[in-house]
């Protein structure tokens, strides 16, 4: 079996979360090629050399240029803040080698194009983590929706609300747009976007209206870096600074099926820890989902006698019927978060190995589209008007 050596840029929570997925794959998949984890890359040479021997990558690095150009490596994946995505991307892909990028791709429409044309001109395949697309639920709504389970797509409601970014939270890059491009917009909103085309097969083709705000306009200055998690541990200074991003978007939109839909992202749903899903209603049937029960879809089948129409929860988790639920554990035996992104980590190298994956991987253009509802979106919510999304070019 061939190798696929990976080098990953950057750490912290996400590096942890992708760690884990290289370094499961063998145990619970047999992909056409083996992942190999070559080196890490972090700013500090004793922090990227610990979290090399907690997560079993081979070599560490503090400098990301050399680590992207080096000749052992096949796959990069990027895992930094949004700011660095389309540098180190470019830099990859000049240098021969397959990119795996965190989501959004970029912070602006203007680096996403950028990153499609040369991923276009290299003819390296690409891939961004829209890892909720490889919950075996989500996989599975797309499987029926394709198959017409629910007939014509009239309506589709989604939603990420989270309630960690209170006042107490520091001004980490999240909040800045010079490192995230746009707040629960692109760290939100991507996901549900990219959740709703995937599962119609639809595109988004106008934003009708949007509403952006920013609740807590200054935040502490941090005193030190994040603990693991989005804001874990990290502390606050009594200097402030301006937070220059949404907390918080609405979006009313079309669909190219002549349906419509609805986007709601926000960090400050109290109440709400990671409550990510939606509602698509058809002309026979209707699906709904929610990550914080993400082993569970909601199917409603409108074709059967009024009397005993009703909404059905099915457990997704039986191997051979359910996506992914094979390589897992007994039904019922449910998974977790990380799981996605090693479903995902599979389906890498699944297209490595000249394979099909289980469902589609978004590439670079696959989630360039997603970026251009993105910014019809900020468009639409700061100029206060209906944007094609073809204006976004």
């Amino acid at each position: 079996m061939a190798d696929v050596r990976v080098a990953m840029i950057g750490q912290g929570f996400m590096g942890r979360t992708h760690s884990n997925a290289w370094s499961q794959i063998p145990r619970f998949f047999k992909p056409p090629v083996a992942p190999v984890m070559h080196s890490v890359f972090g700013r500090n040479a004793e922090a990227a050399a610990e979290f090399a021997r907690v997560w079993g990558w081979k070599h560490s690095s503090t400098d990301w240029k050399a680590t992207v150009a080096c000749p052992e490596v096949d796959l990069v994946d990027v895992v930094t803040p949004n700011n660095m995505h389309a540098e180190v991307a470019l830099a990859a892909l000049a240098a021969g080698k397959h990119v795996a990028c965190e989501k959004p791709i970029a912070r602006t429409i203007d680096e996403a194009r950028k990153m499609v044309a040369a991923a276009k001109d290299s003819g390296k395949k690409t891939f961004v983590w829209y890892n909720y697309r490889r919950c075996p639920a989500v996989a599975m709504a797309y499987k029926l929706v394709k198959d017409g389970a629910i007939g014509t797509i009239r309506h589709a409601r989604a939603f990420y609300l989270q309630d960690w970014a209170d006042e107490s939270i520091p001004l980490i890059w999240r909040f800045q747009k010079e490192g995230s491009g746009t707040g629960a917009n692109g760290d939100l909103n991507a996901h549900i976007i990219d959740m709703v085309r995937f599962v119609t097969g639809q595109e988004v083709t106008e934003v009708a209206g949007a509403i952006a705000e920013t609740f807590v306009k200054e935040r502490k200055l941090m005193t030190g870096p994040t603990a693991g998690g989005i804001a874990a541990g990290v502390g606050g200074s009594e200097q402030t600074g301006p937070v220059t991003v949404d907390d918080c978007i609405l979006v009313l939109s079309r669909l190219s099926g002549g349906g419509v839909a609805s986007f709601e992202a926000a960090r400050q749903a109290t109440g709400n820890q990671n409550r990510n899903g939606f509602e698509i209603n058809g002309s026979k049937g209707a699906l709904k989902f929610d990550f914080e029960r993400m082993n569970e879809l909601q199917y409603y089948d409108a074709t059967r006698p009024r009397a005993v129409q009703g909404w059905t929860t099915i457990m997704c988790t039986h191997g051979g019927d359910h996506p992914y639920a094979e390589n897992w554990w007994p039904d019922a035996h449910v998974i977790g978060y990380e799981h996605g992104f090693t479903n995902q980590a599979y389906d890498i190298l699944r297209v490595l190995g000249g394979q099909e994956p289980v469902v589609p991987l978004p590439d670079f253009e696959d989630a360039y589209q997603t970026q251009r509802v993105l910014e019809a979106s900020m468009i639409a919510a700061v100029e206060r008007r209906p944007v094609a999304v073809d204006e976004v070019k």
